[in-house]
């Protein structure tokens, strides 16, 4: 700035304070502006049949019946996912499996593993995890356990949700 101008500002405080006030109003902009930006960060919601993916075990008691036959029913694990209609009675599955450790593609057990390392936030449905009577010790350690609406709330910051 130059000496003109400083000399003028300090000759007319008005002019400081409409600067004052200006910047203020800036500030309030920029920190609504903040408040809207998504974090650098990833969510995953599992619910129903995406719950598969987080078990490690099948566990029958303390169920219901309906409860009971949903559990034998779906997968005990990530390691017993169909791969579609090309199951082949996992046959399917393990070849792929198969032609991914072959080109050094990481398993989905790894990727999970990777994405929890790194941060990502795991939601459990709790509402899946009550219907099918998936409980705690089923699941891999870690996760999260909660409703869509808080899902949903948290997809707002985040910059990129998954909702499985």
């Amino acid at each position: 700035m130059s000496a003109s101008a400083e000399a003028r500002l300090v000759a007319d405080p008005s002019r400081i304070q409409a600067l004052e006030g200006r910047l203020l109003d800036l500030e309030k902009r920029l920190a609504h502006i903040e408040g809207q930006v998504a974090e650098d960060r990833v969510s995953m919601f599992f619910t129903f049949w995406g719950l598969s993916v987080l078990k490690k075990d099948k566990q029958l008691s303390g169920k219901t019946l309906f409860q009971k036959m949903m559990t034998v029913m779906s997968p005990g694990s990530s390691k017993d996912l169909p791969v579609s209609k090309m199951n082949y009675f996992g046959v399917g599955a393990q070849m792929l499996r198969s032609m991914m450790k072959e080109k050094n593609v990481n398993s989905l057990e790894e990727m999970i593993s990777l994405a929890r390392e790194l941060g990502v936030r795991m939601i459990a449905c709790e509402m899946s995890r009550d219907l099918t009577g998936i409980k705690e010790p089923e699941l891999v350690a870690g996760l999260e356990c909660g409703g869509v609406a808080s899902f949903l709330a948290d997809s707002l910051k985040s910059r990129t949700s998954l909702f499985i």
